[in-house]
């Protein structure tokens, strides 16, 4: 039997890091780089609206809804999940079950065609549901495992195991497309979904073989434990109302952010459907390359936003942050060739390298002086969530309404503009706030 390991340890700390390496491969692979390429494939912009459950959805529209709803799904059962598990200490066993889910979802995605649409669109959601769920249990080791000095390092070593881990993958399942022309090259992006969810379970074994199952503080599962979660929620919902600064900033952030997760989550669809590509084989490469240039771009964008940050204050670099937000968004309504498209991800990286750590550390600024920092940042997490829903909803019912991706895109600068406004009335507690 495996013995635990001391909070601190060096290897306690590589196995917890090592999850990411397993996962993140998820939404780099999945989420934005072979699954909309193959959806787009399966149900292309000329093709008649796809039927699901009765009614007619335009394609890209009904994947905005099934996300939105799977991020809904989250949002609802993390805070009764996260209840259970701190009262009954087995955290470990809940994100097993998350990354098994989703692991299981990949490799079921393999039989994802126009035929299959119903058990294929299943697939997706309880993928998205395993990832996103699976990050609830992996974030909340992170004070378990290492001491409050280490937390900052140890966080970011699994920010870049996972980049690492994820971009091989994506390269092996590049090669492997690009190796291939016409019905085999689409047979090897369902090979790709396989290739992720046995990539997520396999490696995912190292990080659970070493983590604690985690503190158990009751016998049994009550009807406190459950809603215990809710009133954290609620409770911090009150703190919140006392201090001005944070929660205007959480207002500020929960519009932009409604914005900047679902650019993130439609872009690559966007590119398949509205850029003039001469051919399947280019629009293959043009949108992996793309996404591979957002991660590359992004690594610089986080530096230059810590930079500004530093000398400027973080409220006035998410202001510039979010109004060129504003311009990317309106001037995507223009782009149409592949150049634009390339040109259009470079400023999506540089500004997405850099927004969201710059919200989470500002956020963590404004907090009051409290050892419960835990409710407090999953409050930051189920806002974040259910802007995502909002957001995902509204880009889909535009898309559906005027059968256009770019007007939904456009419509989004509304959101960072309304950020902008609202981070204009954030109090400066800082200097350089």
């Amino acid at each position: 039997m495996q013995t635990a390991l001391p909070k601190g340890s060096k290897k306690l700390m590589n196995a917890w890091a090592f999850y990411d390496w397993a996962n993140s491969v998820y939404p780099l692979v999945i989420s934005s780089a072979i699954f909309p390429l193959y959806f787009g494939f399966l149900f292309p912009k000329e093709a008649s609206d796809v039927q699901f459950l009765g009614y007619d959805f335009k394609a890209t529209a009904l994947i905005s809804f099934v996300t939105a709803f799977a991020f809904l799904v989250v949002a609802f059962i993390s805070p009764f999940l996260s209840g259970i598990a701190d009262f009954v200490g087995n955290k470990k066993r809940f994100l097993q079950f998350f990354c098994f889910l989703g692991a299981a979802s990949c490799i079921g995605m393999y039989w994802f065609t126009v035929e299959n649409i119903y058990f294929g669109i299943t697939c997706f959601f309880f993928g998205l549901i395993g990832f996103w769920g699976s990050l609830v249990f992996y974030n909340s080791y992170l004070p378990d495992i290492a001491f409050k000095e280490q937390q900052d390092g140890l966080s970011a070593r699994g920010y870049s195991m996972g980049y690492i881990g994820s971009v091989i993958l994506l390269l092996i399942c590049l090669y492997l497309i690009l190796s291939k022309d016409g019905i085999e090259a689409l047979e090897m992006m369902k090979v790709s979904f396989a290739l992720t969810g046995v990539w997520w379970l396999l490696f995912s074994q190292y990080a659970f073989y070493y983590l604690p199952k985690g503190n158990k503080n009751a016998d049994k599962i009550t009807k406190d434990i459950l809603l215990s979660g809710f009133r954290e929620l609620k409770k911090v919902k009150n703190e919140l109302l006392k201090h001005l600064s944070l929660s205007r900033y959480l207002a500020a952030f929960f519009v932009y952010s409604m914005a900047v997760q679902t650019v993130m989550l439609v872009a690559t669809y966007f590119g398949e459907q509205e850029i003039n590509w001469a051919d399947r084989d280019e629009k293959t490469k043009g949108l992996i390359i793309s996404i591979l240039v957002i991660q590359l771009v992004a690594v610089l964008g986080a530096i230059i936003t810590a930079k500004l940050s530093s000398k400027y204050g973080n409220i006035k670099t998410l202001i510039v942050i979010n109004s060129i937000w504003v311009v990317i968004c309106v001037g995507a309504y223009f782009v149409t060739e592949p150049i634009h498209f390339y040109v259009t991800a470079c400023f999506v990286g540089l500004v997405m390298g850099g927004i969201q750590a710059l919200s989470r550390s500002t956020y963590s600024k404004f907090l009051p002086k409290t050892e419960d920092t835990t409710s407090f940042f999953s409050f930051y997490d189920v806002a974040e969530k259910i802007g995502i829903v909002i957001g995902m909803c509204v880009y889909g019912l535009i898309d559906q309404i005027t059968g256009s991706m770019r007007n939904s895109i456009v419509f989004l600068a509304v959101f960072f503009i309304v950020g902008v406004l609202l981070l204009f009335r954030v109090p400066k507690t800082e200097s350089k706030e």
